[in-house]
């Protein structure tokens, strides 16, 4: 699976941005897909993930209520939904896919066998 991250760029405090992962090579229907972010000098942190069977949906504390993932099987993308930015949200995002996961370690960067290059999102305060 390769993946194809886009979307980032510079928003105000309190501002939106929607993120975007395209998938190809095969269909991500079947795969846990997540996001994860970096933000300078920082370790890598989950920010949300969304389950292949049923849909169910995590979140970071940091983001929840602000924050949606959803995914789109027929155009093979997944999208990270970003509201009430703020200034600590400035980081590179990267996409995940891992095709088998149990829920407990859904958060755990290191299960995740497919990734995408990161997008930078720049919250300005």
């Amino acid at each position: 699976v390769q993946l194809q991250a886009s979307g980032g760029g510079l928003v105000q405090a309190g501002g939106s941005l929607r993120l975007s992962c395209a998938a190809s090579g095969r269909t991500i229907s079947t795969y846990a897909m997540a996001w994860f972010r970096q933000a300078p000098g920082k370790e890598r942190e989950f920010v949300a993930a969304i389950r292949r069977r049923g849909g169910s949906t995590y979140y970071a504390d940091s983001v929840k209520g602000r924050f949606t993932i959803a995914r789109d099987n027929a155009k093979n993308t997944v999208y990270l939904q970003m509201n009430s930015l703020k200034a600590e949200d400035t980081a590179v995002y990267c996409c995940a896919a891992v095709k088998d996961i149990i829920l407990s370690l859904i958060r755990v960067s290191h299960v995740y066998d497919y990734w995408g290059q990161g997008t930078l999102v720049t919250v300005s305060s």
